[in-house]
C-alpha cells in the first residue's frame, strides 16, 4: 500500500513539474507569435496608408492647365573635383483661357528636372489680356535681352502664325488668331520672356477710357479754376 501511495505522489509531482515548465514555454510561444505578427501588421498599415494617399491623389481636383516642355538641355559645372553634369528643362503651362506661366528646373535626371520646371511654372502664372475674338487688342513688341517678338492681331479664321517657342506660349494662353514674328535672338528662354512682356504691355480699351475720362475731368476742373 505504501509503495502505491508513493508512486501516486511521485506521478503527481512529475505532472506538476511538467505543468509549471509548460506554462512559461506557452507564454514564450505567445510572445514570439505576437512579435512575429507586429511587423506584418506594420506592413499592412503602410500598404493601407499608401493606398489611401493614392486614392486621395486620384480624387483630388484636377486643374485645367496643360503642360508643354519646350526645351531640355545638358549643362555642366566645373568644380575642383571635376565636372558636375545636370539637365535643365524649360516648361510652359496654360489653361487656354488667359492664364499662362513658365518655369525652369535643373536636376541630375531628366524626369526630376521636368517636375521642378512644372512646379516653378505653377508659381509664376500670370493673367493675359485678350479680346472676344481671342486675339490681342493691338500690335505690341516684347523685349527680353537680345530677343524681340512682334505680336499683331489677326482676323478671325487666320489661326496662329508662329513657330516653336512662341506658338507654345500663345496657344496655352488661349489665343486663336494671331500674327507673330521673331525679330531678334532665338534663345528659348529669352523668347518666352519677350512674348510674355509683349502680352503684358497691351493697353485694354476700357482702362484707357477710364484714364482719359479722369484726365478730361481734371483738365476741366483746372480750366474752371483758371477762369475764376
Amino acid at each position: 500500500m505504501l509503495d502505491n501511495e508513493n508512486k501516486v505522489e511521485a506521478t503527481a509531482t512529475v505532472e506538476e513539474n511538467k505543468a509549471t515548465t509548460a506554462a512559461p514555454a506557452k507564454e514564450k510561444e505567445v510572445k514570439e507569435s505576437k512579435d512575429s505578427k507586429q511587423p506584418n501588421n506594420r506592413r499592412a498599415d503602410r500598404r493601407d496608408n499608401k493606398r489611401s494617399t493614392s486614392n486621395n491623389r486620384r480624387n483630388a481636383p484636377v486643374d485645367n492647365f496643360e503642360e508643354k516642355i519646350i526645351k531640355i538641355k545638358h549643362i555642366s559645372k566645373t568644380t575642383k573635383g571635376g565636372r558636375r553634369m545636370r539637365f535643365s528643362a524649360l516648361a510652359v503651362i496654360g489653361d487656354h483661357n488667359g492664364r499662362v506661366g513658365f518655369g525652369i528646373g535643373k536636376a541630375t535626371e531628366v524626369p526630376n528636372a521636368i517636375k521642378k520646371a512644372i512646379k516653378n511654372a505653377r508659381k509664376n502664372i500670370i493673367t493675359v489680356a485678350m479680346n472676344k475674338r481671342h486675339t490681342v487688342f493691338h500690335e505690341a513688341i516684347g523685349r527680353a535681352g537680345a530677343s524681340k517678338v512682334l505680336l499683331k492681331p489677326a482676323p478671325e479664321g487666320t489661326g496662329i502664325i508662329a513657330g516653336g517657342v512662341i506658338r507654345a506660349v500663345v496657344e496655352l494662353a488661349g489665343f486663336k488668331d494671331l500674327y507673330t514674328k521673331n525679330l531678334g535672338s532665338n534663345t528659348a528662354l529669352n523668347m518666352v520672356f519677350a512674348v510674355i512682356d509683349g502680352l503684358k504691355s497691351q493697353l485694354i480699351p476700357a482702362k484707357v477710357k477710364e484714364a482719359r475720362a479722369i484726365e478730361s475731368s481734371e483738365a476741366k476742373a483746372a480750366t474752371k479754376k483758371e477762369d475764376k
